[in-house]
């Protein structure tokens, strides 16, 4: 496969709502892809909605070297930690300019992906002129205020993986989060592919790629690649 260019996009939210607790982007959500796709030979590009600093979830990084793979050497690896220190803002990108757009979660991703008007054109963009759109655990938040030409919700009609209701109950957030992804994209027309809570699990239905939870990180990477030949 020739090289390809991805555009990842990241959250630039920090705060769980009104709950005082921290939150942000899912560490391993992003290493685990963006070394796939690197390491394969790819050009990956970093855009939040805010610019600037990408908060991580707390609950996602222990101390150097306890973390397993990817996230280690994400931390380890000084380049990538300067590029989320300093991430252009989604207005700056255009989906002609990429072959994917890729969606990483963490909590963060609830509060400002549904809220990016330049995301949603990006994935319109993307769509509309078959290119791959990636998806894994809350990252799909990004989905739900994308539409298609026509006007119609991008998930529609369409086989979608995301963080369960089931999940999201088990981790205590269910009240802190603004919607129930699940249901949201549910309501929007998506037919809903999911495993039990935690389990790996990735669906491709066309150009749409998801994936449901931390766990299915790397699959739904493999499968944007596979998407991509």
């Amino acid at each position: 496969m020739s090289p390809k260019r991805i555009l990842m996009v990241l959250t630039s939210h920090a705060r769980m709502g009104d709950s005082g607790k921290a939150t942000g982007l899912w560490a391993e959500e992003f290493a685990e892809p963006y070394y796939l796709f690197t390491d394969a030979g790819h050009t990956v590009e970093i855009a939040t909605p805010a610019g600037g600093q990408v908060p991580f979830d707390p609950n996602s990084l222990k101390p150097q070297g306890e973390n397993g793979g990817a996230v280690d050497r994400m931390l380890a690896d000084h380049a990538v930690m300067k590029r989320l220190a300093t991430t252009a803002r989604t207005t700056e990108f255009k989906a002609a300019d990429f072959d994917a757009i890729f969606l990483p979660g963490g909590h963060g991703t609830m509060w400002d992906l549904p809220v990016d008007a330049a995301l949603a054109q990006l994935l319109q963009d993307a769509a509309g002129s078959g290119r791959v759109v990636a998806a894994v655990c809350h990252g799909p938040a990004g989905l739900v205020s994308a539409r298609d030409k026509e006007g119609r919700p991008l998930v529609a009609g369409r086989k979608v993986s995301a963080f369960t209701d089931e999940e999201e109950t088990a981790v205590g957030l269910q009240a802190v989060v603004p919607f129930a992804l699940e249901t949201r994209l549910r309501e929007l027309g998506a037919e809903i592919d999911k495993v039990a809570p935690w389990q790996a699990h990735a669906v491709r239905d066309g150009f749409l790629v998801t994936g449901q939870n931390p766990q299915s990180s790397r699959l739904v990477a493999e499968k944007t690649l596979e998407a991509l030949r």
